[in-house]
């Protein structure tokens, strides 16, 4: 999602081209106001007939999260196609759209020569939702991780989407004893990241288990979906006599089912009680 005005775009980065491709009925939406967009692109390609002679070729179907959820293909466009489709419009967005477009690109360019950028935006998002620094340091080391086990996963001829999915089900079931899924409804969670929902020590454990499993994986060179598919449930393995371990002196359970609502409300309080022997104090001095 990219937000415009306050108004959520759905986006999605084809890696092959190099292109952003923008939701054409989200931004007709955010241009126009229209109730229904749809209708409004349908009025909009009878009155203008070069568009519509073009439409093939400034849209082309990428799939997206619809309506309902699911992933589905929608009508798309790249940035140089919006801006053919914003001449169309007549709104008093038009202009402040196309910057706002512009800078979009820009910022994957950026990014993209300078990766840390990225790292700097996600922490910028991280502490506007409230996240302390110290979860976010762990989040971000996470991605790290992450990213050193996707790229193993590629050189293993590992195809993303489904596969990737199935070998995180091994890994996570492995340390957690439970499925992607099943601890995502622990936590209450449908749509929302997992990882963005973990406390500190379950991303720890989660990052053990997804770094054991890059290290085998280089060491093992498995060379089928089914050796990836033990590799996975090695690594997580690791974490899981890990959290075993962590347990036992505890007494208590890792897992969870707290999320981050319940951290930022925990966060919350704590600053509170901090903060309120100092206004009791400030009160006394003034009356004293």
């Amino acid at each position: 999602m990219r937000v415009f005005e306050d108004r959520k775009i759905r986006t999605a980065w084809d890696e092959e081209q190099e292109e952003w491709y923008f939701s054409v009925t989200d931004v007709v939406a955010v241009l126009t106001d229209s109730v229904d967009p749809k209708q409004y692109i349908k009025k909009m390609r009878s009155r203008d007939p070069e568009l519509n002679s073009k439409w093939g070729t400034i849209c082309t179907p990428v799939q997206m999260i619809a309506a309902d959820g699911k992933k589905r293909k929608i009508q798309a466009a790249t940035i140089e196609g919006l801006l053919r489709l914003v001449q169309s419009i007549p709104s008093p967005k038009a202009e402040p759209f196309k910057a706002w477009l512009s800078s979009v690109g820009a910022e994957r360019i950026e990014e993209t020569i300078d990766p840390e950028l990225t790292i700097d935006r996600a922490l910028t998002t991280y502490l506007q939702k409230g996240y302390t620094r110290e979860w976010i340091n762990q989040r971000l080391q996470a991605i790290q991780v992450r990213k050193e086990l996707t790229d193993e996963w590629q050189d293993r001829g590992i195809t993303q989407g489904k596969e990737y999915a199935i070998l995180t089900n091994e890994i996570t079931r492995a340390w957690s004893g439970m499925n992607t899924q099943q601890y995502k409804k622990l936590k209450g969670l449908r749509k929302q990241n997992l990882r963005d929902n973990m406390s500190t020590t379950e991303l720890i454990l989660n990052m053990l288990a997804e770094t054991s499993t890059t290290d085998i994986s280089k060491e093992e060179k498995p060379t089928t979906f089914e050796e990836n598919q033990k590799v996975a449930r090695r690594g997580g393995r690791v974490a899981g006599i890990a959290r075993q371990a962590l347990e036992a002196e505890t007494g208590k359970s890792v897992i969870t089912s707290k999320n981050a609502v319940d951290f930022a409300k925990l966060i919350d309080g704590v600053v509170k009680e901090v903060e309120q022997p100092k206004k009791v104090s400030e009160l006394d001095k003034m009356s004293g």
